[in-house]
């Protein structure tokens, strides 16, 4: 994927960062932060390593991208499903989109943010801190959602926001480790259903 360019001294030769991103992103997808190597990595992505640190940074600076284009790309359903008109499609949404993204042939089976975060050492710690925010910055949006929700009627005045949000969030991460434990999608799905199938009435 390298071709050396003229007039670019310190930097990486010529190469399409953004594929190179997309294909760290499988590899941590895969093996998760700990299991995805240096030498993974750069052969995926067809750079050498030192192409990789001018680029990107070292590994964990990498992730951080990576963590990113993640949440933007394959995890958006996400915010996608903030904007659903009620409480309930968007819990909806956000199961349904675990499923779809988790069991997805083309990519690898469960979430990247759960899988980096099963086995992360302690020289990981920023790592587990990262992935420890990533995931309270989506439990916040939820119950923020969920409140809104009451505030207008759509949720019972008794309803607890957070507790729904820690709910749906929990429920959504046990879905991405079963998909990569090789569940299909189809009974991933039914779970979702029993999970939404008493969704407190207003």
């Amino acid at each position: 994927m390298e071709r050396k360019q003229s007039g670019s001294i310190g930097r990486p030769r010529g190469f399409d960062a953004d594929e190179a991103l997309e294909r760290a992103m499988l590899v941590f997808w895969r093996h998760g932060y700990e299991g995805a190597s240096t030498a993974n990595l750069t052969n995926a992505m067809g750079i050498s390593t030192t192409s990789m640190y001018a680029a990107f940074g070292n590994k964990e600076k990498l992730f951080r991208k990576v963590l990113e284009r993640y949440t933007e790309g394959p995890s958006a359903y996400m915010a996608r499903a903030l904007e659903e008109p009620t409480a309930l499609g968007t819990a909806t949404a956000i199961l349904a989109g675990t499923v779809r993204t988790t069991t997805r042939p083309a990519n690898p089976h469960g979430c990247l943010g759960v899988q980096s975060a099963l086995t992360v050492s302690d020289s990981g710690e920023e790592v587990r801190e990262l992935l420890v925010a990533w995931r309270s910055d989506g439990h916040s949006c939820l119950r923020e959602r969920f409140q809104r929700a009451v505030d207008e009627g759509d949720l019972p005045a008794d309803a607890d926001p957070g507790l729904l949000a820690r709910y749906i969030t929990t429920f959504g991460y046990g879905i991405a480790v079963q998909a990569a434990s090789g569940v299909d999608r189809d009974e991933l799905q039914e779970m979702a259903d029993v999970a939404l199938r008493n969704w407190p009435p207003v």
